[in-house]
């Protein structure tokens, strides 16, 4: 089976495709921050005691999570500048951060809401009875026991969002996977692209993979031993 495969075209795309790698992964961790930031903002929206703007932004959460990105990515880029009124028009590195940061952010806040669940009840209560502020409360007690325990899922979280940053490339972020669009159409060389892209984000998102994983263990056997220690 011939799969026309040149090792000239390989190596001649590789450097050519490996310049878009800064814009990947800038853009992969814009969309992280943002949605960090915006995760911890579902949180707090979620725990407003009224009911019914419980259950609609429960609902939000629901919606963003269950549409595809991709079409997220194409409502902010070409619709939601047509909307009068309130559309405003966004570069496409824009879009692609809010587009990818707000669906992300989704899964985040539930990781933080996981965490926050997560603190015992005592510790809420002496926080009450130290008479701290609301932000003590959150900044000296929960937070720090809080968030710990989430890195690992965090982190996953990184390497699935530097997995889908590719799909900004069809609203025209330059990153690895458009420049090898361009370089195969403009050469017929697709196969060669392709693997480039394939190789690139094998090589990243592999090792981090690894590194993620020895840091969940490493987490799961001090909170082991903090907890034999606590019985």
């Amino acid at each position: 089976m011939n799969i026309n495969w040149k090792w000239d075209m390989f190596f001649d795309a590789f450097p050519f495709i490996l310049k878009g790698i800064g814009v990947t992964i800038g853009l992969t961790f814009a969309c992280f921050l943002f949605a960090l930031i915006f995760g911890f903002v579902w949180v707090l929206l979620r725990r407003i005691p009224i009911k019914p703007i419980n259950w609609f932004i429960t609902w939000i959460m629901e919606f963003i999570r269950s549409t595809p990105p991709l079409i997220q990515l194409f409502f902010i880029y070409y619709a939601w500048p047509m909307v009068p009124g309130v559309g405003a028009s966004l570069s496409s590195f824009e879009s692609a951060v809010l587009g990818l940061g707000i669906h992300f952010s989704t899964y985040i806040g539930e990781v933080y809401r996981s965490g926050i669940e997560g603190v015992e009840k005592g510790q809420w209560e002496a926080s009450t009875a130290l008479n701290f502020s609301t932000g003590q409360k959150w900044l000296k007690i929960i937070l720090p026991q809080a968030i710990p325990p989430t890195i690992p899922m965090l982190g996953n979280y990184l390497i699935i969002m530097f997995k889908e940053v590719p799909l900004a490339s069809t609203i025209g972020v330059v990153g690895i996977l458009a420049l090898a669009d361009t370089y195969g159409t403009e050469h017929f060389r697709m196969l060669e692209s392709y693997t480039i892209v394939a190789i690139i984000f094998l090589a990243l998102s592999y090792p981090s993979a690894i590194l993620i994983n020895k840091l969940e263990k490493k987490m799961n056997r001090r909170f082991d031993k903090k907890a034999a220690i606590q019985d």
